[in-house]
């Protein structure tokens, strides 16, 4: 096995966001547009079996529901969309009644699939779930003490609780407990008390600010969450020891996207375009490993003439156009995914970017390179 497979879409457009289906054999992403496009892999590719276009602005995200296989968009709009195949093989979408005045910018279902939440420009979080008698999905909305724009949302493993990230800086953890769809909800490490909407814990990335929560991420227990920000952080809190903060500053450029793939591995990627490795110790302080491939240089610059050089400094004011980067994404890493495994043990990883690619990362080949991999 190969430890990267590189994956082409069509023309190298960035793909803003991506999700699997619960097998991995078909895929559902937008190249940063209006459309949603599902791909099926077929014998020495991919293949373009359906297009979902019903949102009017670009599709912030997507997330495909692994059990009763729906797929869920949401937009610039102010819409999301849930999307069933039919018996035709096509995708019908349903009506979700956001109620919201700004972008819908990050959604994700439930682990029970009963439920799911939208981040959005309006400050609010809405916990859609279905209304059997109208055909749509309704959603309560969680307001308070939401100041900004919701950027990323994670859920706990009980299917209750939900993790937050937003442009000022916090993370917030709250309950999203509808006692019309399911039964009261034990306690956790985070509270007991669970009404809607209750806000179990807030962090601050800095006190003196930060930056924008790009990604969170809860641990498979549910008992750690991580986050990174604008400021080039990664942070990590603890329930169980008391709701501690451990935050690391980096020397990175800014990471955008988050998951754990072990019990004391972090893996993020962003504007760095290679996803880095960071550890967690049993106190959760975080610490930085591995980036999952060594940058080789590429020896194309050699090659460009005298006469070019000349010519692209007296155009661009620069020697050379050859701007490839030493890396196998030549953009931004705008999503990752796990692709095998859980968060307990992922054993592959994709990751989408800015440069129109889609990487499947192969963890286990990795590991052999790379020690602090190990899982």
């Amino acid at each position: 096995l190969k430890m990267t497979s590189v994956h082409k879409f069509g023309q190298a457009v960035p793909i803003q966001c991506h999700s699997w289906s619960a097998e991995r054999r078909s895929l559902a992403l937008s190249h940063n547009n209006n459309t949603v496009e599902v791909y099926d892999q077929v014998s020495g590719g991919w293949k373009l079996t359906d297009k979902l276009e019903q949102h009017d602005l670009r599709v912030n995200d997507i997330d495909w529901a692994p059990n009763t296989n729906r797929i869920v968009t949401c937009s610039a709009d102010r819409n999301a969309y849930v999307w069933v195949k039919g018996p035709d093989g096509k995708w019908k979408h349903t009506l979700v009644l956001l109620r919201i005045n700004r972008a819908a910018t990050c959604v994700r279902w439930s682990p029970q699939e009963n439920k799911f939440a939208v981040g959005s420009g309006a400050r609010i979080i809405s916990i859609c779930y279905f209304d059997q008698e109208n055909d749509w999905w309704i959603a309560k909305h969680i307001r308070k003490p939401i100041r900004s724009t919701i950027t990323t949302v994670d859920w706990h493993p009980n299917n209750i609780l939900l993790a937050a990230g937003s442009t000022d800086f916090k993370v917030f953890i709250f309950s999203t407990y509808i006692k019309e769809i399911e039964p009261k909800p034990s306690a956790t490490e985070w509270g007991a008390k669970m009404p809607f909407a209750n806000l179990m814990a807030e962090f601050s990335n800095s006190p003196t600010g930060g930056g924008w929560v790009h990604a969170v991420s809860f641990n498979s227990e549910g008992t750690r969450v991580a986050w990174v920000g604008h400021d080039s952080s990664i942070a990590v809190a603890d329930a169980p020891s008391g709701m501690v903060m451990m935050k690391l500053k980096t020397s990175m450029l800014p990471l955008l996207t988050l998951t754990w793939i072990a019990p004391n591995k972090l893996l993020g990627a962003g504007h760095d375009c290679v996803p880095v490795l960071f550890h967690v110790d049993a106190s959760g302080k975080v610490s930085v490993g591995s980036q999952l491939e060594e940058l080789t240089v590429v020896e194309s610059a050699a090659s460009s003439s005298a006469m070019n050089m000349f010519r692209n400094k007296d155009r661009v004011g620069t020697e050379l156009l050859d701007n490839r980067l030493y890396s196998t994404h030549q953009n931004q890493i705008c999503s990752m995914r796990i692709y095998s495994g859980t968060k307990d043990g992922a054993t592959a990883v994709s990751t989408s970017a800015g440069d129109g690619n889609l990487v499947i990362w192969d963890l286990q080949t990795l590991a052999a390179k790379f020690n602090d991999l190990k899982l």
